[in-house]
């Protein structure tokens, strides 16, 4: 790493389902710098793990009508090394951008599928992809993406057990999978 700082380094936010196999997955891309677990997209300024599980509960109970946050790794990268469309195409290939509210056997609307953005290049860039994507998709015979993309909100860093969760847990669960489907180059 140069003499930067990390906070320099431009960076996107991702919900991909559980946020430590996102963590762990875009991590092993060369050019990025860092990724920080955390939550964002709901409706509270700041976001706990144990607030997050609680207001999920309390929405399947019909008990809530709050937006709850999304699991999500914030990637930090150096685009002398790596361009957002090849990030991009790592988010869409790892993990099932279809799922609605899942991945896995995680079920609820903070495991949804999410590109949050900052600027309008970026807001431009994440839908271009999609539609790229959703082209493959639907000539393997997969239904329509249900991936939020929308402007950065309310994001907060997750607590520290869960930064690198599984370099620390080299056996826990990682409950994405993808499609297998290549985003076309």
């Amino acid at each position: 790493m140069s003499n930067q700082n990390r906070s320099d380094y431009p960076f996107i936010v991702f919900g991909m389902g559980c946020f430590w196999g996102a963590e762990k997955r875009l991590s092993e891309v060369p050019g990025v710098i860092d990724v920080e677990s955390g939550y964002a997209g709901g409706d509270s300024q700041d976001a706990t793990y144990k607030e997050v599980l609680a207001l999920e509960k309390a929405l399947q109970m019909g008990l809530a009508e709050q937006r709850n946050h999304a699991e999500v790794i914030k990637v930090s990268y150096d685009p002398q090394q790596v361009d957002l469309e090849t990030l991009l195409a790592h988010f869409w290939q790892n993990h099932n951008p279809t799922q609605g509210d899942r991945q896995g056997n995680d079920v609820g609307s903070n495991y949804r599928s999410v590109i949050y953005y900052r600027t309008e290049e970026e807001k431009h860039l994440a839908c271009l992809s999609l539609e790229k994507y959703q082209t493959a998709l639907k000539q393997h015979g997969f239904g329509k993406i249900t991936t939020e993309i929308t402007e950065l909100r309310n994001y907060s860093r997750a607590e520290e057990y869960h930064q690198d969760y599984l370099q620390k847990n080299p056996f826990g669960y990682c409950g994405l999978g993808g499609t297998g489907i290549p985003y076309p180059d």
